[in-house]
């Protein structure tokens, strides 16, 4: 990390995760490593990948997180197991599905049009991708799904991001007994105090929603994902009521991840069509043919028109996944093709291995391909279980579609009004920030059409 990468190359998984790289030269791709005094077992064969996160059998469960995770994303729906988390999955189903989703779109491109009125005072100039696009996914989620202001989003953001530094900080420690409390002992006391801000913040933001419909403001809690919640927290059926505590947990689990993936595919894109101008050029083209110079927009499927960004969201997501490892525990002895396990066990699936595999992808794989899509996901490899941007089975992000229209309201908008080329400033830094993060962001210059 201490300088940047020799070239420009998408080949990244040697600087990202070095150790998962040599470790796979050495020991083949599936290979047995310890964290601390915990076992792991690194799967990058995609059929046993479709078998572990398909889970058929119900013996794949959720790996437990560690502290930091925990303090982060609590039993949010990224963490939680059994009936927690299946009251929260179909919250979230419905909150994100595809009629909400439509209607979410004036919202997004409004945000969107905000960004772009900033650019204006900044045309010819360099501008600071991973910065601008951390302020538009922040506001694009406090007004979705949280009705709320950018002021109340940016202070919540900024107390995850603190959170995130921190966890980032302590990803490779190891809780050692008894001692792990005094070597951890600023660590923890930051982390408490962030964590009570978090809560107390998002607690105002309840409260307000309450208020509103008590004083006859509003007739109901609302229909976005803080009303949903809400009117779970009221449930008068004990299966179906969330308490309190899940539902500060899913706001701070949907702020992080909502914000973070959403932010890194957008930042990569930009990246990437900066330095491939025909797939910018081909970009533009598609949205002023189906858009011409309106705001995107809903109608007549406009969205699901959108073969060349698609093809572009999907490469650039197999380049730069947003999750580098998916953990799962197994539960009680289970053989996992020719493996047997034991009870306790963590698997890890880091899909940043299989991205980047020539067997699957062709001795192309580093290259910005997008064609490599035209027929769509499963016509794109040897074998489409290696393709994990948003996981894969029952526990799939649940927020794809949500990120999938955002991306493609902004890189369209932008796409409307703006040619841009990479900074000579840039430096490519790819690194493990939790998710895929340009270290040092990505300086981009705006040509204005």
């Amino acid at each position: 990390m201490k300088s940047p990468m020799p070239t420009l190359s998408n080949d990244v998984l040697p600087r990202v995760q070095p150790h998962i790289h040599l470790w796979t030269k050495l020991y083949g791709r599936n290979f047995l490593g310890w964290h601390g005094y915990r076992a792991e077992l690194f799967v990058t064969k995609p059929d046993l990948i479709k078998e572990v996160l398909n889970n058929k059998n119900g013996l794949f469960i959720k790996a437990h997180p560690d502290k930091y995770t925990f303090k982060l994303l609590g039993n949010g729906l990224v963490i939680a197991e059994g009936k927690n988390w299946n009251r929260q999955r179909k919250l979230a189903n419905h909150a994100f599905h595809i009629e909400n989703l439509k209607n979410m779109v004036p919202t997004m491109a409004g945000s969107v049009e905000n960004m772009l009125e900033k650019w204006g005072y900044h045309e010819g100039k360099e501008i600071e991708a991973l910065e601008e696009f951390r302020v538009l996914t922040s506001d694009v989620i406090t007004k979705t799904a949280f009705g709320s202001n950018y002021l109340e989003g940016e202070k919540i953001f900024d107390m995850l991001t603190k959170l995130t530094s921190i966890l980032n900080a302590n990803v490779f420690n190891i809780e050692l007994p008894v001692i792990g409390k005094f070597l951890n002992y600023k660590s923890d006391n930051e982390l408490e105090k962030v964590e009570k801000e978090i809560k107390e913040s998002f607690m105002q933001i309840i409260r307000k929603r309450k208020e509103k419909k008590n004083t006859g403001e509003l007739d109901d809690y609302g229909s976005d994902y803080l009303g949903l919640l809400i009117n779970a927290n009221q449930e008068n059926d004990e299966e179906k009521r969330i308490s309190i505590d899940d539902m500060i947990d899913e706001c701070k689990t949907f702020y992080f991840a909502g914000q973070e993936t959403t932010m890194g595919l957008l930042t990569w894109a930009m990246l990437l069509l900066a330095t491939h101008t025909e797939w910018q050029e081909k970009a533009r083209k598609e949205v002023f043919d189906i858009f011409g110079e309106k705001h995107p927009n809903t109608e007549n499927s406009s969205m699901a028109k959108m073969k060349i960004m698609t093809m572009i969201m999907n490469e650039t997501l197999r380049l730069y996944p947003p999750a580098l490892n998916l953990r799962r525990t197994v539960s009680c002895e289970v053989r996992l093709g020719e493996i047997l396990l034991p009870p306790n066990i963590n698997i890890i699936i880091p899909p940043l291995v299989s991205h980047n595999d020539p067997q699957i992808w062709g001795e192309d794989v580093h290259l910005f391909r997008p064609d490599r899509f035209a027929e769509g996901v499963t016509k794109a490899a040897k074998n489409t279980n290696a393709y994990l941007p948003f996981g894969m089975g029952p526990r799939n992000c649940v927020g794809s579609n949500f990120a999938t229209i955002e991306v493609k309201v902004a890189l369209s908008m932008i796409l409307q009004r703006y040619a841009f080329t990479l900074s000579p400033t840039y430096m490519h830094s790819p690194i493990q920030y939790i998710t895929v993060r340009p270290q040092h962001g990505v300086q981009i210059i705006l040509h204005p059409l």
